[in-house]
């Protein structure tokens, strides 16, 4: 008998060619998706780990970014407002500078038309006054002269001791020039004469006219007599002094117009007296 017949065979069947194929070939394709897709991965998730995702704008972003800009322009709006008002007060302050400047300016020119012309007419009422006394001066020379006269030869012998040194040194000076500030020798202000005048007999008189009409005891004008001190204005604050020479009169430094002359009582009134000697 042959060793092969009827010998049943321990081999698996032989599976078809395209079973096996069909198998080959799908296992092959999904090795190949996982191959690719695993060499695919890599190269793929790193662009992905560097991409930034944009902002999403939304309603609220919007709105936002809206007021930021109204923002914006108010303090535009404000810093051009401050600017057009800082020039506008720039401007007016230069206004008010030279409306200053020029009311000064015609302040002063007003001052100095108003000055001259005070000075003008204060001439002129000199130049009037001079003219006046002139006249009267012309028209009494006669029985002044004579009235001097008497006058003189009766105040001297009136007088006595210290007071007829003081009367005599004041009518020799009659007919010298009125000086303000004058002392002597040839021309005087009233106090300046006064002064000289009683410095001859020892007595130092204060050199101001106020001081002088309280330099003495205050005495009436009706119990005048020869050499005392005659001041016009208030004691203590005299504009004007003479020496009371007796017989109604007193010799004086009256003004650069007159200079050192002997009046009558009567032409100027003095306020009061004082005593010394």
């Amino acid at each position: 008998m042959s060793h092969t017949a009827h010998i049943p065979s321990h081999r698996k069947p032989r599976r078809s060619a395209s079973k096996t194929a069909l198998r080959a070939g799908v296992a092959g394709g999904v090795l190949s998706t996982i191959a690719v897709a695993g060499a695919a991965g890599p190269a793929q998730a790193e662009p992905v780990a560097q991409t930034i995702e944009m902002p999403t704008i939304t309603a609220g972003l919007s709105t936002s970014v809206a007021a930021s800009a109204q923002a914006t322009q108010a303090v535009a709006l404000d810093l051009e407002t401050q600017a057009t008002e800082d020039a506008a007060a720039a401007t007016a302050a230069k206004t008010a500078k030279k409306a200053k400047a020029e009311a000064v300016r015609k302040a002063e020119a007003r001052k100095k038309a108003e000055a001259a012309a005070e000075a003008k007419a204060q001439e002129a009422a000199e130049r009037a006054s001079r003219s006046a006394e002139r006249t009267t001066l012309s028209a009494s020379t006669g029985s002044s002269d004579s009235a001097s006269s008497s006058s003189s030869s009766s105040s001297s012998s009136s007088a006595t001791g210290s007071a007829a040194s003081v009367v005599a040194f004041a009518q020799s000076q009659v007919g010298d020039a009125y000086v303000s500030g004058g002392t002597g020798p040839n021309s005087w202000d009233c106090s300046g004469l006064v002064q000289a005048a009683f410095r001859t007999v020892g007595v130092d008189l204060p050199r101001v006219s106020q001081s002088q009409s309280t330099a003495g005891t205050q005495v009436s004008l009706d119990n005048l007599q020869p050499g005392d001190i005659l001041y016009w204005g208030g004691a203590g604050s005299a504009y004007h002094v003479g020496i009371y020479v007796g017989g109604g009169q007193f010799v004086g430094a009256q003004n650069s117009s007159t200079g050192v002359v002997q009046k009558s009582l009567d032409y100027d009134p003095p306020s009061g007296a004082v005593r010394v000697l």
